[in-house]
């Protein structure tokens, strides 16, 4: 009979075996080499959120899992970074049984929380409430293969963000752009940019909330091949006019936080650093984009695929879970019911809009 035992662990307490075990495992799975669920992703968060954990899964003294999370009142949990991780789950030895509650209750926790769960995660896909598309875009084969393909699907999309790159040029000044750059200025005109668009949008401004704001920054500056942050800039007459900071690994890159200065929005500058990043990151052998969940015309027009992800929770039937589902499942039910008729949700979101207009005012 084999021993059995659950470890819980602050991110920091994890060391280089650690981390060679986790990225064994997850390389074991065949999943993508999503950033997301590198152990880099969760040190990163444990440095600005202290209710970080990752329970360490043993048999017989060997790790064969790993299970991320945060662990707040009540002992609810939810998916490390939750609000901005774009790939979420456990690493776990293929073929590996267990019950997600009993799980549960080894990390103390009376549920547990995901909005971005990636496909095959068997453990706990049975309790997801909702699937979502997540749009990807296949870059594998090579910058000219994928742009052959878009002609044939999107010719019109292809033809005039060329031709809006080539304005740019004449209209504003010498168009340049740059794939992996440490540009502090353009990286804080790029949390601007966001914020505004959050705000403008009547969505909940990330870059208010100090420890998101903390975690850019702190990846920003890393140096983890398996996952590190890429600040992606196009200049025009040497001011930034479109931004991204995303998460790669050696063949994925995450696309995270894109953004533009709406003063040269005519010339649609966010498609086309979209265009050079896939080209840069083709060059670069990355092999996929995960350009996340949610609408996005844009994300139609580049996308190839896409790949489904889950939102739900686990929920174990004690207090705490009661609690979960009494503050929790009426919103998550009123968000499904708004998303699944696309003639509300596009009220929902013109209202969001002018109240986020008339905020700025």
């Amino acid at each position: 009979m084999s021993r059995k035992r659950v470890l819980v662990l602050r991110p920091d307490e994890l060391g280089p075996t650690e981390y060679k075990t986790w990225r064994h495992l997850r390389s074991e799975s065949g999943a993508p080499e999503n950033p997301f669920l590198d152990p880099a992703f969760t040190a990163a968060v444990g440095q600005g959120r202290p209710g970080a954990r990752v329970a360490v899964l043993e048999e017989d003294g060997t790790p064969v899992g790993f299970f991320p999370y945060e662990r707040g009142a009540w002992g609810q949990g939810r998916a490390i970074g939750l609000g901005v991780s774009d790939s979420q789950g456990a690493v776990l030895r293929p073929g590996l049984r267990l019950d997600p509650r009993r799980l549960l209750a080894a990390c103390a926790l009376s549920s547990w929380e995901f909005d971005n769960l990636e496909a095959g995660q068997h453990l706990f896909v049975p309790h997801a409430t909702e699937e979502l598309a997540s749009p990807v875009v296949d870059i594998g084969e090579g910058f000219e293969s994928y742009t052959r393909r878009l002609r044939a699907t999107a010719p019109g999309f292809l033809r005039q963000t060329l031709a809006k790159e080539r304005r740019l040029a004449r209209q504003v000044g010498e168009v340049r752009f740059v794939y992996d750059t440490h540009d502090p200025d353009a990286l804080r005109a790029l949390m601007r940019w966001k914020s505004a668009q959050y705000r403008r949008t009547g969505r909940r401004d990330r870059f208010a909330q100090q420890w998101i704001t903390a975690l850019v920054e702190r990846l920003a500056g890393g140096d983890e091949p398996e996952c590190r942050g890429l600040l992606s800039v196009l200049y025009a007459a040497g001011r930034p006019v479109a931004a991204h900071f995303g998460l790669r690994s050696p063949t994925v890159l995450s696309w995270w936080f894109p953004a533009y200065d709406r003063d040269y929005g005519k010339y649609s500058p966010g498609l086309v650093l979209h265009l050079r990043m896939l080209e840069a990151a083709a060059a670069d052998g990355v092999h996929l984009v995960d350009l996340g969940s949610g609408p996005a015309r844009y994300k139609d027009s580049f996308k190839t695929r896409e790949l489904p992800v889950y939102e739900g929770a686990v929920v174990r039937p004690v207090p705490g879970g009661a609690v979960y589902r009494l503050s929790r499942e009426p919103a998550r039910a009123a968000r499904r019911f708004v998303r699944d008729r696309p003639r509300l949700a596009g009220a929902v979101r013109r209202t969001l809009e002018e109240s986020g207009r008339l905020r700025d005012r």
